[in-house]
C-alpha cells in the first residue's frame, strides 16, 4: 500500500496504518494533539463522545449485554427494534460541568492544531449542544452557525417512565427530528481578509457544492443504512450520504488535511476517501481502531446520490 508521505510526520510514536489517502492512528486525541505539528491541518470534522461515560469499557459492556447503564435500551414496538441511545437527560450537574470542561480543554488543543481560518464541524444533540458550543467558543473559536441534519432519530417522545398508562397523552420531551452540528472557525489573523487567508493558509471559508451553489445549513438525511452498519458496527455511525457533504464543504479549496479526532469505526475518514481528500483519524479504543482498518475502504466504495464525485483513491 503506497504511503502518503506528507502524513508520516503525524504518526509520531503511535500505532498506525495508512489506508489509501488517509492515516489511521490509535491514540488519545488529547495526547496526540499535544505532539502533532502546530497549525498544520485545515479542518476538523468529528462526532465526539461527550466526555462522560458512555464509551467507557464498563458502559459499553452493559450496552452489549442489554443491561443499559447510561445506554437506554428502547422497548420494541410496531415490530421494530430500536438501537440503544445514551441517556444524556440523566446527567447530573457535576457531569454537565465535566462536559463543559472537557470540550473547553479539547477545543484549546484543536486550536493549536488548526491553521488560522480552519473550520471545525462538530456533531452534537439538542440536549447538550448549548453546553458544548459555549465551551468551544470560550476556548477562542468563532461560532459560524449550525448544520441541521434533518433525521428522525427516535430520541425523546417517551411517556413518563413507569407511568405510561397513567399519563398516556404526555411525552417528557419532543421527539427528535434533527441533529445540530456546530460550525466553528479559528479566527483569522488580525487585519487578514478571507481571501488573504485562502491564499496563505487555504482556509477561511467553506467549499461550495459541486454544482456551484452555496453550501447550505439544512441537510435532509437518511438514518444510517443497514449495509453501512453491517460494515462498521459503531453505536454512533452516521451515513455516508450525509458525511460526504459536510466533509466536502470543510476544505474551501478542495485540498488540505481533514482530521477526525474521534474516529470510531472510520465513517468520516471513509467520507474523505470517497471524495479524494487527505485525512487523519484518531481512535483510542483498540476495538474500534481495528474495525476502522477494514471499514474505511469498504464504506468509501459505497455509492451515494447526494454527492456524485469520481472516487480518487491513491
Amino acid at each position: 500500500m503506497p504511503i502518503n508521505q506528507p502524513l508520516i510526520q503525524y504518526t509520531l510514536d503511535y500505532r498506525h496504518n495508512f489506508v489509501r489517502n488517509s492515516l489511521l492512528v490509535q491514540a488519545d486525541c488529547f495526547q496526540w494533539m499535544k505532539q502533532a505539528p502546530s497549525e498544520s491541518v485545515h479542518a476538523i470534522v468529528t462526532d465526539p463522545p461527550y466526555g462522560v461515560k458512555e464509551y467507557e469499557k464498563d458502559q459499553l459492556e452493559k450496552r452489549s449485554n442489554g443491561n443499559g447503564g447510561i445506554w437506554r435500551i428502547p422497548p420494541s414496538f410496531d415490530g421494530h427494534e430500536r438501537s440503544p441511545l445514551p441517556r444524556f437527560t440523566a446527567l447530573n450537574e457535576s457531569e454537565r460541568e465535566r462536559i463543559r470542561q472537557y470540550f473547553y480543554d479539547w477545543a484549546n488543543y484543536a486550536s493549536l492544531l488548526l491553521r488560522p481560518g480552519g473550520h471545525m464541524i462538530l456533531a452534537s444533540n439538542t440536549y447538550l449542544s448549548q453546553i458544548v458550543f459555549t465551551a468551544v467558543v470560550a476556548a477562542g473559536f468563532e461560532f459560524r452557525g449550525q448544520i441541521i441534519r434533518l433525521v428522525r432519530t427516535l430520541r425523546g417522545g417517551d411517556r413518563p417512565k413507569n407511568a405510561e398508562k397513567e399519563f398516556p397523552d404526555v411525552c417528557t420531551m419532543p421527539r427528535g427530528c434533527y441533529e445540530p452540528w456546530g460550525v466553528f472557525r479559528k479566527p483569522l489573523p488580525s487585519h487578514m481578509t478571507v481571501s488573504d487567508c485562502l491564499q496563505m493558509y487555504q482556509t477561511g471559508g467553506l467549499r461550495r457544492k459541486p454544482d456551484g451553489k452555496p453550501f447550505e445549513d439544512v441537510i435532509e438525511s437518511e438514518r444510517t443504512p443497514r449495509k453501512e452498519r453491517d460494515i462498521a458496527g459503531h453505536p454512533s455511525l452516521k451515513p455516508q450520504s450525509f458525511l460526504r457533504q459536510i466533509v466536502y464543504a470543510s476544505l474551501p479549496l478542495g485540498k488540505g488535511i481533514v482530521v477526525d479526532p474521534f474516529m470510531g469505526s472510520g465513517s468520516t475518514i471513509a467520507a474523505a476517501e470517497a471524495i479524494g481528500y487527505t485525512s487523519i483519524g484518531l481512535e483510542r479504543h483498540e476495538e474500534f481502531y481495528k474495525l476502522s482498518l477494514q471499514a474505511v475502504p469498504k464504506l468509501a466504495e459505497i455509492p451515494t446520490k447526494e454527492l456524485q464525485l469520481p472516487l480518487t483513491f491513491g
